[in-house]
């Protein structure tokens, strides 16, 4: 109450700033109406597991229907390319925590577009401690705090960690980055019935969060949605 009090105050004091421009933001996002407009927005995606398909395509993409992803669903609103792949990498390479707020509230104001009920809970995919250290947070955990202020769903943040150290996925190529993660992570607590959005900044091969949600899955959630800021790759 009083954090979301003294941010109004902050807003009052000191107006929104595009963090791409350095224009006056709009809607109270650090973001000017240009730069909004520029986003490039996933409207035609897959069902399950978000890829971009061609414009006007619809239906699952090829890789989901070779191969049943163990996630229900994916929900991904914008496309990793510029301005998006910008505000994600000053993030979570530079630092800069002000763009996990922007992100956040874009993705959360992206998903109150949605008729689909909301999950019980929203966890982000954890760093491995070594990680942790090295960067000094996780920028999944911040996006999911923010994700999870706007849209009032409780978070769940401890019960998955990361467990074997890997490799960057960005060092890797698509074969390695399939195998990457398998077995990095370990559930401490299970969630019998629930149902979990498991949330990321960015979703490339989806192996990294597709190793995630068997793990979610043997420990009784029976929904699993994929949340993430930008989508890389397409089916086209």
């Amino acid at each position: 109450m009083i954090s979301a009090w003294l941010g109004a105050l902050e807003r009052l004091i000191l107006p929104p700033t595009c963090l791409l421009c350095g224009a006056v933001g709009v809607g109270g996002l650090d973001l000017c109406a240009g730069c909004l407009s520029d986003l490039p927005r996933n409207l035609a995606a897959c069902p399950r597991c978000a890829t971009p398909l061609p414009p006007g395509g619809i239906g699952v993409c090829a890789r989901c229907r070779a191969q049943t992803p163990d996630f229900d669903r994916a929900f991904v609103p914008f496309r990793y390319q510029p301005p998006v792949d910008f505000l994600i990498t000053r993030l979570k390479f530079g630092g800069r925590l002000t763009c996990a707020r922007l992100l956040g509230e874009l993705f959360a104001a992206a998903l109150a577009e949605r008729s689909e009920p909301l999950p019980d809970c929203i966890a982000p995919v954890p760093l491995h401690p070594r990680r942790l250290r090295e960067r000094g947070f996780n920028q999944a955990l911040e996006l999911t705090r923010a994700a999870a202020r706007r849209c009032g769903i409780p978070l769940w943040i401890d019960g998955l960690r990361r467990v074997r150290h890997t490799v960057p996925q960005t060092q890797l190529d698509a074969r390695q980055r399939q195998t990457n993660p398998l077995g990095a992570f370990a559930l401490t607590a299970p969630l019998p019935g629930a149902r979990i959005a498991l949330m990321d900044d960015v979703v490339t091969t989806a192996s990294t969060v597709g190793e995630c949600a068997r793990v979610l899955r043997t420990g009784g959630a029976t929904d699993i949605e994929i949340w993430a800021i930008g989508r890389a790759g397409g089916d086209f």
